[in-house]
């Protein structure tokens, strides 16, 4: 079973109850476990898959279609490389093997001390700007490989 603090359990009870009322679905009920945890740990999903007695392979076929649903613990600034047309033609794939090197992990993986999480995304929807990183909130356009250090640097926390 799930052990959590009671402050975390009361949180569960009322994504659960909310479930209930309003006939919700996994998504949404997903999307509410992900906001309290920041990622989705396996045994939330045992604990609302007993509780409202769905399969959890119902769950994680959810989780594993939706790229929005993280299933290990994230870091504290996630940084995306965009990979689309625009921002690849212009260099992010060298982009985003320099942030690979620099922080020592592959996409999808967070560094050991939790401070950073790295994605590969396909189009971030800012073509003009390309290449583009997001870290957490703040867009960096325009990134140049002999740039991308002094960016991670700035993040230091």
């Amino acid at each position: 079973m799930l052990e959590v603090s009671p402050e975390v359990e009361k949180k569960l009870n009322e994504i659960f109850s909310n479930y209930i009322e309003n006939e919700g679905n996994i998504i949404s009920l997903l999307q509410d476990i992900q906001g309290v945890f920041g990622y989705i740990p396996e045994k939330a999903v045992d604990w609302f898959s007993k509780k409202l007695d769905i399969p959890e392979s119902r769950f994680f076929g959810v989780m594993t279609f939706y790229s929005q649903f993280y299933l290990k613990p994230r870091g504290r600034h996630n940084v995306q490389v965009c990979l689309g047309t625009a921002c690849y033609t212009k260099g992010s794939e060298n982009i985003l093997n320099n942030i690979v090197n620099d922080l020592k992990i592959e996409v999808g993986e967070t560094t050991e001390d939790g401070k950073f999480s790295l994605e590969a995304v396909r189009c971030l929807g800012a073509c003009g700007l390309a290449p583009i990183v997001v870290i957490g909130h703040d867009i960096h356009p325009a990134v140049k490989t002999k740039n991308v250090k002094k960016i991670l640097d700035k993040y230091d926390d």
